[in-house]
């Protein structure tokens, strides 16, 4: 039985992070924080520069334990899955929890299609039985290669990419290889899929097509979303719920209307100084 959402009983729980603190030394990179992601929706994390974003995004993938909290998934099938205590590499593999980086991290020498091929290695290396299967042209083996296949172009033909499966992907421009990238990703299957700054890089037309992208697989495809973004015309246009990160402290969360009108944030952003500093001041 899945997990309910309070924020909205119709979309069930997916992630749920509790008094989640990541510490370096004496930094506290992120305080406390608690949040709640639900299945098809997309939850965006904003926040400055050095807010404690990319923090929680290696915290919720496995690449760093978090000092104290937890970070649980609600999986529809397997039920809930501690994350902060699982290996990295099962964090996408048996919970279904995905994401993309700030820095583009594709194979820059391999085609489009070999990058997503590459994504599915798991599935591709079982069928294999460990590369005989493969070598002897087994049935099973030639199956599950030409289902790899077929995802790969699905996804491709999605992102408008089918024309560039077999250009190298290093030849290629910046915004493409961003798009290639959550191809990439979505090739794993995701229940949760994380975008760290999509919109990176993107022109007018291209962010267009993103926030296209973003609302079909949240909506038609009941993925959770989680996003990073500084282009705030892509966050407000495609988001359920946002998370305001402050110097790793939640400073506001809600609806799109809410976070633009709230003053914290609108502090956080603009660096306006307290009213009782300015009077102090006086």
């Amino acid at each position: 039985m899945s997990a309910l959402n309070p924020h909205d009983p119709a979309s069930p729980l997916l992630l749920e992070v509790e008094n989640l603190t990541m510490r370096f030394g004496g930094l506290t990179a992120l305080d406390n924080l608690s949040l709640q992601v639900p299945a098809g929706k997309v939850t965006s994390i904003i926040g400055p520069n050095g807010a404690g974003k990319t923090t929680f995004f290696n915290c919720l993938t496995g690449f760093y334990k978090p000092t104290e909290g937890s970070v649980r998934m609600h999986h529809p099938q397997r039920g809930p899955m501690l994350l902060n205590q699982m290996p990295s590499y099962h964090v996408a593999r048996k919970a279904g929890v995905v994401r993309t980086f700030q820095n583009i991290r594709l194979f820059p020498n391999m085609t489009v299609l070999e990058n997503l091929m590459v994504a599915q290695h798991n599935a591709l290396q079982h069928a294999s039985r460990f590369s005989l299967a493969g070598l002897l042209g087994l049935k099973d083996y030639r199956q599950a290669r030409e289902a790899a296949l077929e995802k790969a172009r699905t996804w491709l033909t999605r992102l408008n990419l089918l024309d560039r499966a077999d250009t190298v992907t290093g030849n290629l421009s910046y915004g493409t290889q961003r798009r290639i990238e959550i191809a990439r990703a979505l090739c794993v299957d995701p229940l949760l899929l994380c975008l760290d700054e999509p919109a990176a890089g993107l022109n007018p037309r291209e962010s267009a097509e993103l926030n296209e992208l973003l609302l079909y697989l949240s909506r038609e495809h009941g993925k959770g979303i989680l996003l990073i973004e500084h282009d705030m015309s892509v966050v407000m246009r495609v988001s359920d719920h946002i998370c305001v990160l402050n110097f790793g402290h939640k400073i506001a969360e809600g609806s799109p209307q809410h976070i633009q009108q709230d003053p914290h944030v609108i502090k956080a952003y603009l660096g306006e100084e307290d009213k009782d500093t300015e009077e102090a001041a006086a």
